[in-house]
């Protein structure tokens, strides 16, 4: 219907019909009462002429200016009004059906709408849980992203400490045990640093061999036998380097580390590290017992143990 086109003319038309009904239907059932003849009120009074008067002769009044014509016009109008009221009580019983087919269109319009309605609020939820699902995904992947760069940064912190522990373990070492390549004694093995000559020849240079014993006295042969040593304790000297005894049918060189007092006594002593060519248990014996004998300057700056090495060189005479 082009006039009911929209829910809210179907609404207004509803609406509006029903509120005629209602009004009709008061009027017809409140309004428009009447008693023929109609009921008697008031206080009856003497008929007169005047506001005064005396005496018991009442006068007659006078006959009324109506004719029995007039009489029946009234009466036929009065029954034209009751036909119309008659009429109009019908109306509302063909009115009120009117509301029904209204309300049936105005359900099932509802009815679609609300299955529109639900539709839509389904999808857009749908989509607000695909949405969660997704903002859930990257923050998980953000997050373990956050947390390998963390691993990796803790990884790489740790192997600089180590490594700078290792480094400064190392400087310790090397100033404890003054370098494995730094000596203060003249003839320290193949290139010695000494600054100073030695010989007999009167010719500079220090005279001996490099695999000599540099508090020895002798000049010539291969060393036989186990030779004095090579001490190195940082800036401090040895002052008492007695020779291992050599009862080894073995030859090699043995590297003792040795810790020192600050007195200069040697407190222990294990051959055998870096730098041993042979390890016979024989050459390492003698080795460790020549070091423990040995005496090195006192020194009141040096550390309760320093660390050190002697160095023992053990040939066969020819």
């Amino acid at each position: 219907m082009a006039l009911l086109d929209t829910e809210y003319k179907r609404k207004s038309a509803l609406l509006t019909t029903i509120i005629m009904g209602l009004i009709l239907f008061l009027i017809f059932t409140l309004g428009l009462k009447y008693l023929d003849p109609p009921e008697e009120y008031g206080i009856a009074v003497n008929f007169g002429t005047s506001d005064v008067g005396s005496g018991n002769s009442q006068s007659e009044p006078a006959p009324s200016s109506s004719t029995p014509q007039e009489q029946v016009e009234e009466v036929e109008q009065v029954e034209e009004v009751v036909e119309e009221v008659q009429e109009i009580e019908e109306i509302p019983t063909e009115t009120v059906s009117q509301p029904t087919k209204a309300e049936d269109v105005i359900t099932t319009d509802n009815a679609e709408t609300v299955r529109i309605n639900k539709e839509k609020e389904a999808k857009r939820k749908a989509e607000e849980a695909q949405k969660r699902v997704e903002e859930a995904k990257l923050k998980a992947e953000r997050e373990a992203k956050q947390r390998a760069e963390r691993l990796r940064q803790q990884k790489a912190a740790e192997e600089a400490r180590k490594r700078q522990e290792e480094a400064e373990k190392k400087r310790k070492l090397d100033a404890l045990m003054g370098g494995l390549n730094k000596g203060d004694s003249k003839g320290t093995g193949t290139g010695g640093t000494g600054s100073g000559g030695d010989g007999n020849d009167n010719k500079a240079g220090d005279k001996g061999n490099p695999n000599g014993d540099p508090n020895a006295s002798g000049y010539y042969g291969n060393g036989g036998g186990g030779s004095g040593g090579n001490y190195r304790l940082g800036n401090r000297r040895a002052t008492s380097t007695p020779k291992p005894t050599y009862d080894c049918n073995e030859q090699g060189k043995v590297v003792v580390s040795i810790s020192v007092d600050k007195n200069g006594k040697v407190l222990s002593a294990k051959g055998g590290i870096k730098g041993t060519t042979n390890t016979a248990p024989c050459l390492i014996k003698r080795a460790e017992e020549a070091a423990l004998k040995t005496k090195f300057n006192a020194d009141g700056n040096a550390p309760s143990k320093q660390v050190g090495s002697i160095i023992y060189n053990f040939t066969l005479a020819n």
